[in-house]
């Protein structure tokens, strides 16, 4: 990218993103955060990107957390240096912790067995250094932890790692909020994610060992939380850029989406009421996690270069670098005329499987045509 390009000069398909959305979405939950009391930890898995980072955390240093040990030694050389790993740890990992945590990083793991634990304090021990562990809960069946009620599992692994001075809270997640079908629903969640974290918090700490730590959070869940008594950090990702899911969930609406593909019209077939485009699967990703929603967006919603929907219309069929574009089924709207070489932003499903595919983000303001930055953005693990 050259520092006059536009809309119309860049090589497609590539990904856009909207400063003046993305800010305005970061504003919108630090100001609920602060309206708790609570610190937010936002996490980094979905921008990967240190232009981005440094515009959502607090501090240069952070705190933050990722995704995966190759996000958090990137952001450790850009001096980001609070760190949670929000993954559960591998053994043969420890050692790539380790390193990050002998250069001044305080990566935080995550465990949720006694295996686990052992194996962390097992390392911790021979190093003859602490590594910080979560005990993760399992709030709502929706991956790992521990059952908030077992807790008999649960200060068994408390007590593994507090014997290696590992041991520095609980965290879990509530994944199935995507799932919710209300605000309500939602706030409910919220409820039930706090409650299962503070409860095992207590647990811990009557038992004698310390819990400083109680993270919580989704993008949804951070939201609508009616309350976080108890709570010491929200962590949430997505809503940085939000994405089609968050909006059919009414966490945003679609005009918050910062980040979309832009992609130029290759061909036609009219008898079919098809426009094709070069954003393929590559490009867009095969997520389509609108499809239990009310509203199915297929693979992406349509709109003009400048970011306005086109009524119905969407990406409808994905093949490996080219894109099916037709209008939703019984719709009355009328399929545009949109000539070879037309561009259009394609809003995504999920930002975090979207931005995946691309190494960079074309940085753009509102509907303006010019691109005032390129921002690298890292992959792998």
């Amino acid at each position: 990218m050259t520092a006059t390009a536009t809309l119309d000069t860049l090589e497609t398909p590539c990904l856009l993103l909207d400063e003046t959305r993305m800010t305005r979405n970061i504003e919108r939950l630090n100001a609920l955060m602060a309206g708790h009391g609570v610190q937010l930890r936002p996490h980094l898995k979905t921008p990967k990107s240190i232009e981005v980072a440094r515009r959502v955390m607090s501090r240069p240093q952070g705190p933050a957390a990722v995704s995966t040990l190759q996000e958090a030694e990137q952001f450790a050389d850009a001096g980001v240096t609070d760190l949670l790993y929000a993954v559960g740890i591998a053994p043969a990992k420890l050692e790539r912790v380790l390193a990050l945590r002998q250069r001044g990083v305080d990566l935080t793991v995550v465990v949720d067995s006694i295996d686990a634990a052992r194996a962390v304090a097992a390392r911790a021990k021979l190093a003859g250094a602490g590594i910080p562990a979560l005990i993760e809960i399992d709030c709502d069946g929706h991956r790992a932890g521990v059952q908030p009620d077992n807790h008999e599992h649960l200060l068994a692994i408390a007590h593994v790692l507090n014997d290696a001075g590992c041991l520095r809270g609980v965290m879990t997640h509530a994944g199935e909020s995507y799932g919710c079908r209300s605000l309500e629903a939602i706030a409910d969640m919220a409820e039930q994610e706090r409650a299962a974290a503070v409860g095992c918090a207590e647990a811990i700490r009557q038992a004698g060992l310390p819990c400083p730590v109680v993270s919580v959070g989704s993008t949804p869940t951070a939201h609508f939380a009616r309350h976080l008594d108890g709570v010491t950090e929200v962590r949430a990702g997505v809503y940085v850029f939000f994405d089609l899911v968050m909006a059919g969930l009414g966490v945003c609406a679609v005009d918050d989406i910062a980040a979309t593909v832009l992609t130029t019209v290759i061909g036609h077939q009219p008898d079919k009421g098809w426009i094709l485009v070069d954003a393929g699967w590559m490009a867009m990703s095969r997520d389509r996690g609108t499809a239990k929603q009310p509203v199915d967006q297929l693979y992406g919603l349509v709109c003009d270069a400048q970011g306005k929907p086109y009524p119905d219309l969407l990406l409808a069929e994905t093949n490996q670098e080219q894109g099916i574009i037709k209008l939703r089924a019984g719709s009355n709207a009328s399929l545009p005329d949109l000539p070879i070489g037309a561009k259009l932003r394609i809003v995504p499903n999920h930002a975090c499987a979207t931005c995946a595919q691309h190494d960079a983000y074309e940085v753009v303001r509102g509907s303006a045509p010019g691109v005032v930055a390129h921002w690298e953005r890292f992959r792998g693990w």
